[in-house]
């Protein structure tokens, strides 16, 4: 008898151990558990841990609370003003309730993929190329909005949308190098205009302080030279002012003027010379003599 009760609790404990083994389920801390009984959801989602179900009867569906990285195909089309390009993303998602993403959708995953692909085209014909190029956060978030609302259905939340490239026609990328340069020229231009209207309100300053004072010109110019020897040339470069050449040829048109004059009679000249207003017909030999030198040398200069 006691044979009999030691076998039967021995055939007890391995069913149990079966049953145990049959019904055992460890779902990990990232995936929730849906039991599904007969083909009908039997309660709460299993939370991560120890868990049993019926054997035979329960079937444990694992969903995956992880963020999923998911890239989006390169989508080619036709933005808002005419221009082809294609353009490439990836989606961040997650399930909030595994129920739902196990049985109103039959593949989550594809179905989030296909409604991101439509979502990029869609948005690809509502903006012009300019808002691709730089106003690429609003473009994420009008596309994450138009990705979540019916993911919302699903039970998956999405996260962040990225548009990673956007690729552009080579003929577009050369017109867009062109109007670049186009326009770092003409801001170039402006500047360098700009900056001769300055120098030249500097130098009309300049000419008015040196028409008030002459000997400033004289000082520029040898200043000038030191410039110009500073440089140990071979050939000196001497500029002769403007007001020099003037003076020359009044002092050569004064000479003329007065060789072609008729001398005086004697008693003419001591008039004139003994009168308050009179004026010298011959200029001194002194100045006339230095005027021919400084016409010699210019001449000299020019032969040479």
């Amino acid at each position: 008898m006691l044979e009999e009760l030691l076998g039967a609790a021995v055939g007890v404990g391995a069913a149990g151990l079966v049953y145990v083994a049959a019904a055992a389920r460890v779902v990990k801390q990232y995936e929730r558990g849906v039991v599904l009984r007969l083909g009908r959801l039997v309660g709460e989602v299993r939370p991560p841990g120890f868990t049993l179900i019926v054997p035979i009867v329960d079937r444990m569906h694992k969903v995956n609370m992880q963020i999923v990285t998911m890239p989006v195909p390169a989508q080619e089309g036709i933005t808002r003003d005419n221009v082809t390009v294609r353009v490439d993303a990836v989606v961040y998602f997650k399930v909030v309730d595994a129920a739902s993403a196990l049985i109103k959708v039959e593949d989550y995953k594809y179905a989030v993929s296909q409604m991101a692909q439509t979502s990029l085209r869609s948005i690809i014909g509502k903006s012009d190329l300019d808002d691709l190029l730089s106003n690429r956060e609003k473009l994420n978030q009008g596309l994450e909005l138009m990705i979540d609302s019916p993911a919302v259905g699903w039970g998956v939340q999405v996260d962040r949308v990225e548009i990673k490239d956007v690729s552009l026609p080579d003929t577009m990328k050369r017109s867009m190098a062109r109007q670049a340069e186009a326009d770092r020229e003409r801001r170039a231009r402006i500047i360098n205009a700009d900056a001769e209207l300055q120098a030249s309100k500097k130098l009309a300053e300049a000419a008015h302080q040196m028409a008030d004072a002459p000997s400033a010109l004289q000082l520029r110019l040898l200043q000038t030279v030191m410039a110009v020897a500073a440089e140990k040339n071979s050939t000196l470069v001497l500029p002769i002012p403007v007001e020099l050449l003037r003076f020359l040829e009044r002092g050569e048109d004064h000479e003329r003027h007065v060789k072609r004059a008729p001398e005086p009679a004697p008693g003419h000249a001591l008039e004139g010379a003994a009168g308050e207003d009179a004026h010298p017909a011959v200029e001194p030999r002194a100045e006339r003599e230095v005027e021919r030198t400084i016409e010699d040398i210019i001449e000299d200069a020019t032969g040479q």
